[in-house]
This record gives structure tokens, C-alpha cells and sequence, in this order.
């Protein structure tokens, strides 16, 4: 008999995970999920994207009137932010003085940057990629017309989309420069972001459950990209998504053994939690 998993509180990313290649919730994952609230286990979405771009896919779970369903993690763990109170309880941004030089660092590769607020994308120029972005998150996009001095007030994200090449490039220099002042990796290889130090899903889901009092060794992690890797590290059962990242599959305690568009969430809870 197959041992069943203690578990207080799931955190989930969204995109290639929970979310199909379509970026919907199936019909099946959704009705789990909601098991597993009705259960008293805590859900929580947690996505690279703004708050107001994941609060549709808490819509579609049907959770946030409860009180295992109130708390969403925004920006790969850079805000966390209660439902019920309507309100952040906790953010990190980045130094104004790292935000300026990226946005140096992305022009001189003839690419521009981004940064978010929970309902907005504000960018200097609008170009392909921040429609690609805007599209994507599903948030509003606004120019600014002094840009470099809007980001002197610092942001809990920026990002530089574009060419994967020049990213990879833009990243290594980045690295260089900042070391451990800032988290930078890309999201998708068309996506560099850049986020305050000790900063990512895994401290937010670590902080959030010794808000709750719940132990992070039952704690449970789905991601499938670098920018699930505290989260599937730090939380106590990380799980890779079968189209996971090689990276992911290696440090994860477990695999699904369906992908994210077969419902791999949902079998996996049936198996092992529920």
C-alpha cells in the first residue's frame, strides 16, 4: 500500500505545469485542487507572473472564498498577497541603482527592459516583445516617457525580453556585475528577469508557511523551469512536472508520471495525498 504524503500546503506554478500548453486548468486538475482545499490544504498559485494576472486562474479553481485558498505568491516569490485582506503582506524589490544599469546593460545589446506592478507592464517604447509579454501575463502595458527615472523607485521585478542569444549574453554580464545582489536567470528563453536577492519561490512558499504555522517539511512544490528550483528544493516534497527541465527532475523528490497537458497534477495528488 502506497504511502500517503502529509501535506499541509501546495504550491503551484502556473505556466507548463498546472496550466496546459493552451494555458487553461483542466477540468480534472481543477476539481482535485479543490478536493485537496476542502481537505484543509492550503493551494497556492505561484507564478513568475503579477498578482492580477494570476487572480483569473484562482477564479477558475473556484478557492479564494476559503480560507485554504486566500494567499497567492506574484513575481517568483518577490510579493505575497492575501485575497481575504486585499492587500500585500510581504515584498522585496530591487536597488534602484541595479534596475538602472540592466537597463543600460539591455540597450547597449539593442534590447529594452520591463518592470511590473501587480496590474501594470510599463516599458520606454512598445516593441514585439512587450506585446509578447503584455499577451502572455495578460496585464495592461503602458509606455512611460522618462522610463529611466520612473525605475530610480525600484520594482519587485524587471525584465529584458528578447533574442535568446543576446540573453544569454546579457545574463552572463549581469552576474558579473551584481553577484549575489540580485536573482537573474531567464524564466523562458526569451525572457531575462531580474529579482531581489534571497528571493524566490521557495524562501516566499518557506515564509508564508511559518506565517500559517505549518511546518515546511509538509510543504509540496509542482514546477517544471529554473525559476522553480527553491521552491521545489527548499519545499518538503518537490515535484517536477515529466516535461520538466532536466535541471528540475534531478534536485526534485519526485516525477509526475503524466505531463501538464494529461493532468499530471491531479494524478499525482490522487496518488500520494489525497
Amino acid at each position: 500500500m502506497k504511502k500517503i504524503l502529509d501535506v499541509k500546503l501546495i504550491a503551484l506554478d502556473l505556466d507548463d505545469t498546472l496550466l496546459n500548453d493552451d494555458r487553461q486548468i483542466s477540468d480534472r486538475n481543477a476539481e482535485v485542487l479543490r478536493e485537496c482545499v476542502e481537505n484543509g490544504i492550503y493551494v497556492v498559485l505561484c507564478s513568475g507572473r503579477a498578482e492580477d494576472a494570476i487572480l483569473p486562474f484562482v477564479r477558475r479553481l473556484e478557492i479564494a472564498g476559503r480560507e485554504e485558498g486566500r494567499f497567492i505568491i506574484a513575481i517568483n516569490g518577490s510579493s505575497i498577497f492575501d485575497l481575504h485582506k486585499r492587500q500585500q503582506i510581504f515584498c522585496k524589490k530591487v536597488e534602484s541603482d541595479i534596475l538602472t544599469r540592466t537597463d543600460e546593460i539591455a540597450e547597449a545589446h539593442g534590447l529594452k527592459s520591463e518592470v511590473y506592478t501587480p496590474d501594470t507592464i510599463f516599458y520606454s517604447e512598445e516593441n514585439e516583445w512587450t506585446r509578447l509579454d503584455v499577451e502572455m501575463c495578460g496585464l495592461k502595458g503602458q509606455k512611460v516617457e522618462n522610463y529611466k527615472e520612473f525605475i530610480r523607485q525600484g520594482f519587485t521585478k524587471m525584465l529584458v525580453p528578447g533574442d535568446p542569444g543576446k540573453l544569454q549574453q546579457i545574463q552572463k554580464e549581469l552576474r558579473e556585475e551584481f553577484g549575489e545582489r540580485a536573482v537573474i536567470f531567464t524564466s523562458k528563453p526569451y525572457f531575462l528577469e531580474i529579482l531581489p536577492p534571497e528571493c524566490g519561490k521557495g524562501e516566499a512558499v518557506s515564509w508564508l508557511s511559518e506565517k500559517l504555522g505549518i511546518g515546511i517539511e509538509k510543504t509540496m512544490g509542482f514546477g517544471d523551469s529554473m525559476n522553480d528550483e527553491s521552491m521545489i528544493r527548499m519545499t518538503g516534497y518537490g515535484v517536477a512536472m515529466k516535461n520538466g527541465l532536466p535541471e528540475i527532475k534531478n534536485i526534485a523528490d519526485f516525477v509526475t508520471d503524466n505531463d501538464n497537458n494529461n493532468d499530471g497534477i491531479a494524478d499525482f495528488l490522487r496518488k500520494h495525498v489525497l
